[in-house]
């Protein structure tokens, strides 16, 4: 066999693997440790021992459980309600105000925690019930959610820009200060949407009644003050590290250790609490360890047989296809494979052949680290089988179908669609923050 038939067979035998419903992290460990053994022998069993040691000795991976950590116990001790009930009233005079409350909400959901999971489980159980309370259409508020919570992916500290710093062996940090800008111009967008949307279309979101919101200013600013701290917790955190006082693991600790401190202060640091926090944080860690240990081990023995050299060479020198030609078919398969797979398993399968075809292209990783993300992003609300579509209908209330949900993302998908062009046609959006702050 050529090296470019045993890619081929080795890639489509994960993708065969995936249809039969394996765990993401088996079939991609597998395939490439009996890849490894068949093609080397047994010295081959040293590639999966080597990306095992490697994943190990990888320090800054302790950054991962640290800010899982962060952010559940802000979710589970209350904090991030408080959040929400500070929205509502310093937004509720506007129409379609709640919405825009909920998308301010999930960008600091983002910004504590990292997942998009997160965000919409947050906004499900806090945001929703209470805007359908208000009267606002179960279409429009349904698709908020979703795309508000898809900002967690993008927003630092991102875990999908982590497991990618890891897998494209790219410096974290970097990649936090590029998906900062993207991130709050999508939300930008959102809001604009919502509030010309509602501005033509009262009835899709009502301001809020005037006995509600006329608070006296004291109450105004206790609420302002409840609110405030997760983003004080958040800018304490993220300043130190900018200012050099902290490296990035240590800024997770203070992170960590910020948020718990915030529950004991508030008297809401129970058993009951720190059992969900450490238990939540325990089963994503572990799962996020597994599947960049799979990752590395595919990888390997993917670079090791030549597969990108083989691949560019198809592209370039026999189909002639340009660089942006290239990068544009990578974009689209992301929306292909996110209707069946979530973000970390596209990562995990694609990232080994295409983050190094990118770099040979004369493309920056850093920025193409933003565009996958933003086209994960569109690919977990895209009908079929979009992953937020279906987190949504096992959250939302039974007057909310399954239609309603597809009907509600496509405006949001559109608009990221928007953020996805403005990003490709202006690389300084994503690139102009890392090279400000260490001149990248």
């Amino acid at each position: 066999m050529t090296y470019q038939t045993i890619a081929a067979l080795m890639f489509s035998t994960m993708m065969l693997l995936l249809l039969t419903g394996q765990r993401v992290f088996g079939v991609i460990g597998f395939v490439g440790a009996a890849s490894a053994l068949l093609l080397w022998g047994n010295g081959g069993v040293e590639m999966p021992f080597t990306a095992a040691i490697q994943l190990m000795n990888w320090y800054p991976l302790l950054t991962l459980p640290l800010f899982i950590f962060m952010g559940y116990m802000l979710s589970e001790s209350g904090i991030a309600g408080e959040l929400y009930e500070m929205f509502h009233v310093w937004m509720g005079s506007l129409k379609g105000g709640l919405a825009v409350g909920t998308i301010g909400l999930m960008v600091v959901i983002s910004a504590m925690n990292g997942l998009s999971v997160a965000g919409m489980a947050i906004g499900a159980t806090i945001a929703l019930p209470e805007l359908l309370r208000r009267g606002y259409d179960k279409t429009m508020v349904t698709g908020v959610i979703q795309a508000g919570s898809s900002l967690g992916i993008l927003v630092p500290p991102s875990v999908v820009l982590v497991l990618y710093g890891m897998i494209a062996r790219q410096p974290v940090s970097q990649l936090w200060l590029a998906g900062a800008i993207p991130g709050l111009i999508l939300a930008g967008l959102f809001v604009l949407y919502i509030v010309v949307r509602c501005h033509f279309q009262p009835h899709l979101g009502p301001a809020l009644p005037a006995e509600e919101r006329n608070l006296s200013l004291a109450e105004k600013l206790r609420l302002l003050r409840a609110g405030i701290l997760p983003l004080l917790i958040f800018f304490f955190m993220t300043g130190l590290f900018l200012m050099g006082v902290t490296s990035l693991v240590e800024s997770s600790a203070v992170g960590a250790l910020a948020a718990t401190l915030a529950a004991l202060a508030k008297r809401r640091l129970n058993g009951k609490v720190m059992e969900a926090t450490l238990h939540k944080t325990l089963g994503i860690s572990c799962m996020f360890m597994w599947i960049i240990l799979a990752a590395l081990c595919f990888g390997a023995v993917f670079d090791g047989l030549g597969a990108v050299r083989a691949i560019e060479g198809l592209f370039l020198d026999r189909i002639g296809m340009s660089p942006w030609q290239i990068l544009v078919m990578m974009q689209l398969s992301y929306i292909l494979l996110g209707m069946f797979l979530d973000d970390t398993a596209m990562l995990v399968i694609v990232a080994p052949l295409y983050v190094p075809l990118v770099i040979s292209l004369g493309f920056d990783p850093i920025w193409y680290g933003v565009l996958y993300t933003i086209t994960v992003q569109i690919a977990y609300m895209t009908p079929p089988f979009g992953y937020n579509l279906f987190l949504m209908r096992a959250m939302a209330p039974p007057e909310i179908s399954l239609g309603d949900i597809y009907r509600s993302v496509w405006p949001f998908v559109g608009i990221m669609l928007v953020g996805l062009a403005l990003i490709t046609a202006f690389p300084q959006l994503a690139l102009w923050l890392p090279q400000l702050y260490r001149g990248y």
